[in-house]
């Protein structure tokens, strides 16, 4: 397996996991069964990498207003539209999907530095 190969596929399992841990803590977001959760990740790495960018260049100014915050709100959106499109993936309310998001930004940041520092011992 190549090194990219071997980085997607390891980003896409810490992404499911932590998406899966999210719901699993947060009582405003419910995933039912394991497939609605591969296809929510899917779909949220897709979306991340194609709306995403485009959201946060028009809302630049509102971004630089609030120092960077606004972004967990474009992220909670992008959630919640996600689980607008899976079945299985169930947001209640906004708030669920911006915690949602902010929890989920969280978990990856810990589980992606988890890894890392893996890596790193495992390379030395």
């Amino acid at each position: 397996m190549k090194n990219n190969d071997k980085n997607l596929l390891i980003k896409f399992i810490v992404n499911l996991v932590a998406l899966g841990l999210t719901a699993f803590l947060l009582k405003g977001i419910e995933i039912n069964g394991i497939f609605p959760l591969v296809i929510s990740t899917i779909l949220l790495g897709v979306l991340n990498t194609v709306i995403r960018p485009i959201f946060l260049v028009l809302t630049l100014p509102l971004n630089l207003l609030t120092l960077g915050s606004f972004t967990f709100v474009i992220n909670g959106m992008i959630l919640l539209f996600t689980s607008q499109l899976v079945r299985g993936f169930e947001i209640t309310s906004f708030w669920s999907g911006l915690f949602g998001a902010i929890l989920l930004s969280f978990i990856s940041f810990l589980l992606d530095n988890f890894i890392n520092n893996l890596e790193e011992k495992i390379n030395d």
